[in-house]
C-alpha cells in the first residue's frame, strides 16, 4: 500500500502506470468500464467486446456472446458494489468510535496442512527407524509407535486435517493425554519422579515433531503471527480488506486520497453528516409510514425511537471522543457517559458559548540565526539579542563579537493569543564605567499567526538614536504551531446581521469545542478572547457571488441559517476554497459546496504550506472522478441497504479467515472483529441480522465440511434467540417478521446439524479433538431443543434425542470398522500371499455372481479359522473404539453417563451378531475360541458399566458350557495319562520341561492362544470322556515352571498339566463369582486326585524298588530312589499351590480340605518311605554284624581262625582280616549319604533320614554289644567295630547331624565299651596296630 502521505507526482506516475495495466487487459480478464471511459456511469464493455469479436451469423454465437455480456455486467455490478463497501470499511477504520479490538479472544494456533501432517509422520518413522539422534528407552520408543500407529495414521485425523481443524498443540496435547497413563503406570523409581519422565517425554516428542528446524526461527514465525493475530495497524486492515474485497492498490490509493482518510477532522464531519441523514431518513419513515414488517403493530412507534436513540447514541460516543488534530492510530476504550438521553442538538439555551469557551493556547518557537549591517562596532564589542512575547518573559541569547553577529539560539513561548507581538531587540555592552545599562542597538516588532512561514526570513530593524547603522537586519524565524481545536484561521472580510455588523477585515478563527460543537471567532491583536464569535450550529456555508456595495475581498462565500446571513469574503480564490471546505466540516451540512470554477493548477501564492491542502485534495477529488471512483466516495451512506452489505463483507471475512494460516474454527480475528463491529454501529446494522447472517455463513461451511466451533455457534445463536424472544440483547424491542423465520430455518438446520456431529461424534471430534467441542455441542443441542429462552427443555426430551443419535453412532460405528477390518485383512493378504489373494478375490467374485441365486453359498470359502481369526481382530478393534471413547468422549458424555453405556452395549449388541455367527461354524472340539473370550472379558471385567451387562452375560452364557466341557476333557486325559504313565516310569531322573528353552517375554495372553494345548478332535467310535492325549511337548511360548531338575516324566507331565491348566481358568478371571467358585473347587478336586493318585503310586514304586535291591553291603542309593523322593517334594510344593484354595473360601466349603488332606498322605508317605529305606540300612549293617558274630568268643570258628593266624604270623605277613568287611559298609554309607545329599532337593528329609538313619543303626550296633556283655570281643571284632563306629560318627555329623543325636546313651555305651575292650586288647595282644577309638590324625589320613 502505497503512503498516503507521499508526493503528487509519485502517486499520479503510480496511477497511470497501474492505468496502463488495466487499459490491457488479458483474454478473459475484466474490463472496468470506469477505467475505458471517463464517464462515471457507463459500461464500455460491450464496445470493447462487440469490436473484439466479429459478428456472427448463428444464433448460438449470438446467444453465448450474450451471455458473456451479461457476465460481464454482472460482474461489473459486483465489482462497483465491492468498492463501495470498501469505502464504507476504509472510513470505518480511518475513524472509529465506537468499536476496538479486543484483546481477549483466545489466541488461535496454526494449522496443520497435508504437506505438514506427512512430514510428521515422515519425522517419527524416522525415530522409529533408528534415522536420529535422539536417546530414548524401550518405553518411550512404545508410546511413540503406539502415537504413530494410533493416531498420526489415522484417516479421521486426515480428514480433520484437509478440515483446517487440526492445530500443532492438538497434536501435542493428544501426545501428552497419550502417554499420561504409560507414565502412571511405570513402577516408582527413587529419584525419579514421573512428572519428570513426562517432561522428558515432552521434551523428546517436541524434538522429534521439530526435525531438524530451527527452533528460533519457528519461534519468530510464531511470534509474528501472534502478533498479527492480536493487533493490526490501519495500514494492515486496509491490506486486509483490500484481499477480502479484491481491491487493487491503485484502487485503495485513488480512494485513500479522495476520501482524505489521514485528515481526521474530515473523517469526524463525514460522520456528523452521516448521522444527520440518518435522523432524517427515520423522519422520514415516520412521516411517510414505510415500515419493515414487524411481528407486532406496536413496534413501528418503538422502531423511530430507536432508530433515534442509536443515533444519539453515536452522537454520545462521538461526543465523547478527544478533539485532535491527527497523529498515530491509537484505539482507546470509549468512555462513556450514564446519561444516554438522546441529545437534542437544536436547543440553543443549552449549548450557547461564551467568549471563554474558546480560549486557545499557542507554543511560539523564536529562533535568532544573525544580525546584518552591524558595521560601526569595534569587531571585538559583544552584542546580544533579546526577545519576548508581549505580556511574557524575556530571553536572551549568548554573547557574540560584532565582527561574527550569529547565535541560532531558540526561545521558546506559549500565549493565548491568536495575533500575538513578538519583540526582538539588539544590545551592545556599554564599555563606560558609569553605565548602568547596556546599549540598544535597535528592535523589530513582529505579529505572527500559525500560517504565517517557518523558515527564517530577513526583517529590518528599527534602530536608535545611538546606533549609526541605519540599514540593520536581523534574521530570524518563527513558528506558531495550531492548537489541536483550531481547524482554520486567517483574515477575512466579514459582515452579519447580529454580529460583525460592519464590512471590516478581521482576523479569524474556526474553533472546535467539541465534536459537534464550532465556532467562528474574530481577535484583536494582544487579545486571549474573541472579540465576537458565531457560533456555526444548524448553519449551511455555500461558495457566493461578489456583493455589489461591499468594498474589500475579491472571493465570497457566506453561512446561512433561518432569519441569518453572514457574509465573508477572502482576497484570493484557494484561501476561500479552505475556508469553505474547513465550514463545511464543521457545520455536518448534507450539502457539499461546489466552487464555481475548478482550480487545475497549483497557486504558489503564498508560500505556506496549509494553502496547498485545497489544490491537493481538489486534485485527488479530480483524479478519483476520472478514474470512476468519484459516484463511490460522494454517495450517501444513507441510501444503501446496510444489512445486505454486511452480509456480504461478512461473508467474504469469514471465507478469507477459514482460508488462512490459523486454526479458527469460525472464530474472526480481533481486527476482523474491530472492523465489523465499527460497520455495525456506524451503518445501524441490527444484531440479530448480523448473527443470523452470520449462522448461516457458519451452517453452510459446517455442511461442506469446515471445522466450526459451538461455541461460536451458542454464542450467535443465543443472541438470536435472546432477540427473537424479545429479552433486548442489543437494546433493541422491535422483532421483525422477517428475522423472526430465519431465526427458525437456522433452528432447525442447526437442530439437524448437531444431531449429526453427534452421531458422528467419533469422526467431528477425532481424539476429542477441538478441545471440549464435543460437550459444547451437547450444550446448544440443549439450548436449540428449548421453545423459549426462559423454559427449560425436560431431562426427558434432551435425553431421547441423545439416545437416538447414539444409537445411530453405534450402527455407523460399528459398519466403519468393519469395513476397515475387512481393507485391513485384504492389505495383510495381499502382502503376504499376493498370487493366493488374487485367486481368492477371483473366487469372491464369483460366489458373489453365484450368491445372487444362491444365497446359501455365502461364507462357503471361508474357513472357520480365517473366520475366527477376523473376528478376534475386529474384536480389537471393538475394544478399541470403546476405549477410545472412554478416554476422549466420556468427559463430553458426564451428564449421560447412562447413555454412554447404552450406546456401548448397542455396539457391542452388533459385534455379538457376527461373534456368535463366527462361533457356530467352530468345531465343538475346538478350543481355538479361548482367546477371543480373554480378550473380550478382560476389557470388560475393568469396565464399571459394562462389567456383568448385557453383553457381557451372553459371553458368558457361550462360553460357560465350552469351559465346563474343556475341564472335563481334560480330567480325563490327565487322568488316562497318570495311568499309563505310572505303569511305563522309569523313575530316571529328568531335566526340568522348560530348562532347555530359550528365555523369550511371555506374549500377551489376551491376544495368543491359550496356555492349555488343544486336546485332539476325537476319532468316530471312541469314547469322548478319555480322549487321547497327545505326546507331552512343551509349548515355546511357555516360561520354565519349576527350579527342579530331577522329577521323574511322568510327575512333571502331571504338575505342568494341572499348573497350566489352573493358570488357563485363572486367565479366564470367570466374572461372575459363583461359577468363578465352582470352577475353582473342581480344579482344586481335581488336583487333590491327581496329586494323591501320583503320591500312592510313587510310594508303591519305592517299596517295590526298595524290596528288589540287594541287602548287603553292596547296596547302592540308585538315582530312582532319589526321583521318587523328588516326586514327592514336588507334590508337596505343587499341592501347597494347586490344591489350596484362596483364603476365605475354604470355611464353608469341605474342598478346603484338599490342601490339607494330600499334606497329610504326602508326609504319611514320606514317613514310610523313610522308614522303609531306614530297615533297609539297619538290614545291611546287620548283615555286617553276623559275619564278625563268627569271631565271638567260646566258637570253634573264633579259636580255628585264631590259631591259624597267629601260627601264619611268624613266616609271612599276614593282611588284617575284617578290614575289608569294614572299609566296604563305611563306602556304603558315605556313598548312600552323597546320593541322598546330591539327588534329594528336599532337605528336610534328608535329615530327618539321617538322623533315624543314625539313631537305628546305632541301636543296632548297641544291642549286640549287649548280647555280649558277658564276653571279650576278638581283637578283629574290635577293630572292625571301632573303625565302623568312628566312621559312622565322623561321617554323620559332617552331614549335619545334630550333636545331640550324634551323642546319644547309645553312642556313649557303644564308645565306654569299645575303649575298654581296647585297653583289654592292648594288655593282652600288645596293641591294636594303629586302630583305638582315641582320634588321630595318621588314621585320618590312612583313611583317607
Amino acid at each position: 500500500m502505497l503512503d498516503p502521505s507521499s508526493s503528487e507526482e509519485e502517486s499520479d506516475g503510480i496511477v497511470e502506470e497501474e492505468s496502463k495495466e488495466a487499459m490491457a487487459p488479458q483474454a478473459g480478464s475484466r474490463i472496468s468500464p470506469s477505467r475505458t471511459s471517463e464517464s462515471s456511469g457507463g459500461l464500455a464493455p460491450s464496445s470493447s467486446r462487440s469490436s473484439a469479436r466479429p459478428t456472427s451469423p448463428s444464433p448460438s454465437a449470438a446467444s453465448e456472446e450474450k451471455e458473456d455480456l451479461e457476465k460481464l455486467q454482472r460482474d461489473e455490478e459486483e465489482r462497483k458494489k465491492k468498492l463501495q463497501l470498501y469505502v464504507f470499511v476504509m472510513r470505518c477504520v480511518a475513524y472509529p468510535f465506537n468499536a476496538k479490538q479486543p484483546t481477549d479472544m483466545a489466541r488461535r494456533q496454526q494449522k496443520i496442512t497435508k504437506q505438514q501432517l506427512q512430514q510428521t509422520k515422515d519425522r517419527f518413522q524416522a525415530f522409529l527407524n533408528g534415522d536420529t539422534q535422539i536417546v530414548a528407552d524401550e518405553a518411550f520408543i512404545n508410546a511413540v509407535q503406539s502415537y504413530n500407529e494410533v493416531f498420526l495414521k489415522s484417516d479421521r485425523v486426515a480428514k480433520m486435517v484437509q478440515s483446517g481443524g487440526f492445530s500443532a498443540n492438538d497434536f501435542r496435547e493428544v501426545f501428552k493425554r497419550h502417554i499420561e497413563k504409560r507414565v502412571r503406570s511405570l513402577p516408582e523409581i527413587d529419584g525419579l519422579s514421573k512428572e519428570t519422565v513426562l517432561s522428558s517425554w515432552m521434551a523428546k516428542f517436541d524434538t522429534i515433531y521439530r526435525g531438524d528446524e530451527d527452533p528460533r526461527k519457528a519461534q519468530q514465525r510464531m511470534t509474528a503471527s501472534a502478533a498479527s493475530e492480536l493487533i493490526l495497524s490501519k495500514d494492515q486492515l486496509y491490506e486486509m480488506f483490500q484481499n477480502i474485497l479484491g481491491i487493487k492498490k491503485f484502487e485503495h490509493q485513488l480512494l485513500y486520497q479522495a476520501c482524505q482518510l489521514d485528515n481526521l477532522d474530515e473523517q469526524a464531519a463525514q460522520i456528523r453528516r452521516e448521522l444527520d441523514g440518518r435522523l432524517q431518513m427515520a423522519d422520514q419513515i415516520a412521516r411517510g409510514g414505510k415500515f419493515p414488517k414487524f411481528v407486532s403493530k406496536e413496534m413501528e412507534a418503538m422502531y423511530i425511537e430507536e432508530l433515534k436513540s442509536s443515533v444519539n447514541q453515536l452522537m454520545a460516543n462521538l461526543e465523547s471522543m478527544p478533539v485532535s488534530k491527527g497523529g498515530e492510530f491509537k484505539l482507546q476504550k470509549l468512555k462513556r457517559g450514564h446519561n444516554t438521553s438522546i441529545i437534542d442538538m437544536g436547543q440553543e439555551d443549552e449549548n450557547t458559548l461564551s467568549k471563554s469557551d474558546v480560549v486557545l493556547s499557542f507554543t511560539l518557537e523564536v529562533v535568532i540565526m544573525e544580525v546584518q549591517g552591524l558595521k560601526s562596532l569595534a569587531p571585538n564589542r559583544i552584542v546580544y539579542c533579546t526577545m519576548e512575547v508581549e505580556g511574557g518573559e524575556k530571553l536572551q541569547t549568548d554573547q557574540a563579537e560584532a565582527s561574527k553577529p550569529t547565535w541560532g539560539t531558540q526561545g521558546d513561548f506559549t500565549t493565548t493569543h491568536p495575533l500575538p507581538a513578538v519583540k526582538v531587540k539588539l544590545f551592545t555592552e556599554s564599555t563606560g564605567v558609569l553605565a548602568l545599562e547596556d546599549k540598544e542597538l535597535g528592535r523589530v516588532v513582529l505579529h505572527p499567526t500559525p500560517n504565517s512561514p517557518k523558515q527564517s526570513e530577513l526583517h529590518k530593524m528599527t534602530v536608535t538614536k545611538a546606533c549609526p547603522d541605519q540599514d540593520l537586519k536581523i534574521k530570524l524565524a518563527i513558528r506558531m504551531d495550531k492548537p489541536q481545536n483550531m481547524k482554520h484561521c486567517g483574515y477575512l472580510w466579514a459582515f452579519g446581521k447580529n454580529v460583525w455588523k460592519r464590512w471590516k477585515k478581521r482576523f479569524f478563527v474556526l474553533v472546535q469545542v467539541s465534536q459537534y460543537t464550532f465556532a467562528m471567532c474574530s481577535y484583536r491583536e494582544k487579545k486571549s478572547e474573541p472579540q465576537e464569535l458565531l457560533q456555526l450550529d444548524g448553519y449551511t456555508v455555500d461558495y457566493s457571488d461578489p456583493q455589489p456595495g461591499l468594498d474589500g475581498g475579491r472571493a465570497f462565500f457566506n453561512a446561512v441559517k433561518e432569519g441569518d446571513t453572514v457574509m465573508f469574503a477572502s482576497d484570493d480564490e484557494q484561501d476561500r476554497i479552505l475556508w469553505v471546505q474547513a465550514m463545511y466540516r464543521a457545520t455536518g451540512q448534507s450539502h457539499k459546496p461546489v466552487p464555481p470554477t475548478q482550480v487545475q493548477k497549483l497557486n504558489s501564492k503564498g508560500g505556506a504550506s496549509a494553502q496547498m491542502d485545497a489544490p491537493i485534495s481538489q486534485f485527488y477529488a479530480d483524479r478519483a472522478q476520472k478514474h470512476g471512483m468519484d459516484e463511490f466516495i460522494s454517495a450517501n451512506p444513507c441510501s444503501f441497504d446496510h444489512a445486505s452489505l454486511f452480509e456480504m463483507v461478512q461473508r467474504l471475512t469469514l471465507d478469507h479467515r477459514l482460508n488462512d494460516t490459523f486454526c479458527c474454527l469460525g472464530w474472526f480475528s480481533p481486527g476482523q472483529v474491530f472492523v465489523l463491529d465499527e460497520y455495525c454501529a456506524r451503518n445501524g446494522v441490527r444484531g440479530c441480522h448480523r448473527h443470523l447472517c452470520y449462522l448461516r455463513d457458519l451452517l453452510e461451511r459446517a455442511e461442506s465440511g469446515a471445522i466450526i466451533d459451538p461455541t461460536l455457534l451458542h454464542y450467535s445463536f443465543a443472541f438470536c434467540a435472546s432477540h427473537v424472544h424479545g429479552n433486548r440483547p442489543d437494546g433493541l424491542s422491535t422483532v421483525k417478521v422477517d428475522e423472526k423465520e430465519r431465526f427458525e430455518d437456522i433452528k432447525e438446520r442447526l437442530r439437524v446439524i448437531l444431531e449429526n456431529h453427534i452421531v458422528n461424534f467419533r469422526y467431528c471430534f477425532p481424539f476429542g479433538r477441538p478441545e471440549g467441542a464435543l460437550k459444547a455441542t451437547l450444550s446448544l443441542l440443549e439450548r436449540v431443543l428449548m421453545k423459549d429462552i426462559v423454559t427449560p427443555v425436560p431431562p426427558e426430551e434432551v435425553k431421547g434425542v441423545i439416545r437416538k443419535c447414539l444409537e445411530q453412532a453405534a450402527q455407523l460405528n460399528y459398519q466403519r470398522i468393519k469395513e476397515y477390518a475387512k481393507i485391513e485383512g485384504k492389505k495383510r493378504e495381499m502382502y503376504e500371499h499376493p498370487v493366493f489373494c488374487l485367486a481368492s478375490q477371483v473366487m469372491d467374485l464369483t460366489i458373489r455372481q453365484k450368491d445372487q441365486k444362491d444365497p446359501e453359498n455365502v461364507g462357503r470359502l471361508v474357513t472357520p479359522a480365517k473366520k475366527l481369526e477376523e473376528t478376534i481382530r475386529l474384536a480389537e478393534l471393538v475394544i478399541e473404539v470403546l476405549q477410545q471413547n472412554q478416554e476422549h468422549h466420556a468427559e463430553a458424555f458426564a451428564w449421560w453417563t447412562d447413555l454412554m453405556v447404552e450406546h456401548a452395549e448397542n455396539f457391542l449388541a452388533l459385534y455379538a451378531i457376527d461373534m456368535d455367527a463366527a462361533l457356530e461354524i467352530q468345531s465343538p472340539e475346538s478350543w481355538d475360541s479361548f482367546p477371543l473370550f480373554q480378550l473380550l472379558n478382560d476389557f470388560l471385567r475393568m469396565d464399571y458399566h459394562l462389567c456383568n451387562g448385557k453383553f457381557h452375560k451372553h459371553l458368558q452364557d457361550l462360553y460357560a458350557p465350552l469351559v465346563v466341557r474343556y475341564v472335563d476333557l481334560m480330567e480325563s486325559s490327565i487322568a488316562q495319562s497318570i495311568h499309563k504313565g505310572f505303569d511305563r516310569e522309569s523313575w530316571e531322573p529328568v531335566k526340568s520341561l522348560t530348562s532347555n528353552l530359550p528365555n523369550v517375554n511371555l506374549p500377551n495372553v489376551n491376544l495368543q492362544i491359550p496356555k492349555v494345548p488343544n486336546l485332539p478332535v476325537p476319532v468316530a467310535g471312541l469314547s469322548v470322556n478319555l480322549p487321547q492325549m497327545p505326546s507331552f511337548s512343551t509349548p515355546s511360548w511357555m516360561a520354565a515352571i519349576y527350579d527342579s531338575d530331577n522329577g521323574s516324566g511322568t510327575s512333571e507331565d502331571l504338575f505342568w498339566k494341572l499348573d497350566a491348566l489352573q493358570t488357563f481358568i485363572r486367565d479366564l478371571h470367570w466374572p461372575e463369582e459363583e461359577f468363578a467358585k465352582h470352577l475353582e473347587s473342581r480344579i482344586k478336586l481335581m488336583s487333590s486326585n491327581m496329586i494323591e493318585n501320583c503320591v500312592k503310586r510313587t510310594r508303591m514304586a519305592f517299596e517295590s524298588k526298595l524290596a528288589k535291591s540287594s541287602k548287603t553291603t553292596d547296596f547302592r542309593i540308585s538315582p530312582t530312589l532319589c526321583t521318587m523322593f523328588n516326586v514327592m517334594v514336588d507334590a508337596k510344593d505343587q499341592s501347597a499351590k494347586l490344591c489350596a484354595m484362596e483364603m476365605g473360601q475354604e470355611v464353608k466349603s469341605s474342598p478346603g480340605r484338599f490342601h490339607s488332606q494330600i499334606d497329610e498322605l504326602i508326609e504319611e508317605s514320606v514317613r514310610d518311605m523313610i522308614q522303609l529305606l531306614v530297615a533297609k540300612f539297619v538290614a545291611i549293617l546287620e548283615g555286617v554284624l553276623a559275619k564278625i558274630s563268627r569271631y565271638d568268643e567260646g566258637t570253634l570258628f573264633s579259636s580255628f581262625l585264631s590259631f591259624t593266624v597267629k601260627a601264619a604270623s611268624k613266616y609271612v605277613d599276614v593282611p588284617k582280616p575284617g578290614m575289608d568287611v569294614a572299609d566296604g559298609y563305611v563306602t556304603f554309607v558315605r556313598h548312600s549319604q552323597d546320593m541322598l545329599r546330591d539327588k534329594v532337593n528336599e532337605e528336610v528329609y534328608i535329615e530327618r533320614l539321617f538322623d533315624q538313619w543314625y539313631t537305628a543303626t546305632m541301636n543296632l550296633l548297641g544291642t549286640w554289644l549287649t548280647e555280649r556283655m558277658d564276653q571279650q570281643l576278638h581283637v578283629y571284632q574290635l577293630k572292625i567295630l571301632i573303625r565302623i563306629t568312628k566312621k559312622k560318627y565322623r561321617d554323620f555329623r559332617l552331614q549335619g547331624v545334630l550333636d545331640s543325636t550324634l551323642n546319644s546313651k547309645m553312642y556313649d555305651t557303644v564308645r565306654n565299651r569299645l575303649t575298654v575292650e581296647e585297653a583289654t586288647a592292648s594288655v593282652r595282644e600288645g596293641g591294636m596296630q594303629g586302630i583305638s577309638m582315641k582320634d588321630s590324625d595318621e588314621e585320618d589320613e590312612e583313611d583317607d
